[in-house]
């Protein structure tokens, strides 16, 4: 029987493979703020924690973004204390990842609170941030005013969590639900 000498080499060059494939970077991907993510990853809005929050005009408003310029969003039903977005509803409206520091124009008090799945999520004035995946490019707003997962989703103004009057006579979606 032979013995193949590059057998080794070639597993091994597999495993390097393989496990290149399998591996992901902070921020290259998607998911959190700050942007956000779906179930055990990270979504391509998303970026590790510790990242600069910034601001940009959009549609006429001064609102805040993530590291990669994604719209960042707050939810109604939300408290300071706690995100009501979870399960269903954090695959589509990814939590920021905290905590976040202030980029230029950001003002307001960065904080964080602890999610009920115990990670830690970015705050602005007291509001949790999220992304919206339906925003797929730096500029987007298409979750604002939306209606979704049982409440109204607002980005996130660099002067607060006010949405602007044009905005809060929006419709948004349905009346509730996921309506995604």
């Amino acid at each position: 029987m032979r013995t193949k000498w590059w057998a080794p080499a070639g597993f091994a060059a597999a495993a390097l493979v393989v496990t290149a494939c399998g591996s992901s970077s902070p921020g290259s991907g998607g998911g959190s703020a700050l942007s956000i993510s779906t179930p055990g990853a990270a979504s391509s809005a998303s970026q590790p924690s510790g990242k600069k929050l910034e601001t940009a005009t959009i549609g006429g408003s001064t609102v805040l973004t993530n590291g990669n310029g994604m719209t960042l969003y707050w939810f109604v039903p939300d408290t300071s204390s706690k995100s009501h977005c979870n399960g269903e509803c954090a695959q589509h409206w990814e939590p920021v990842p905290g905590p976040a520091k202030a980029g230029a124009g950001v003002t307001g008090t960065l904080g964080t609170i602890t999610r009920s799945d115990g990670s830690t999520q970015a705050t602005y004035d007291g509001h949790p941030l999220y992304t919206f995946v339906a925003d797929t490019a730096p500029g987007m707003a298409k979750g604002n005013g939306k209606n979704a997962a049982g409440g109204k989703w607002w980005e996130m103004t660099a002067s607060g969590a006010t949405p602007a009057p044009a905005q809060s006579a929006a419709t948004g979606g349905g009346a509730g639900g996921y309506g995604y």
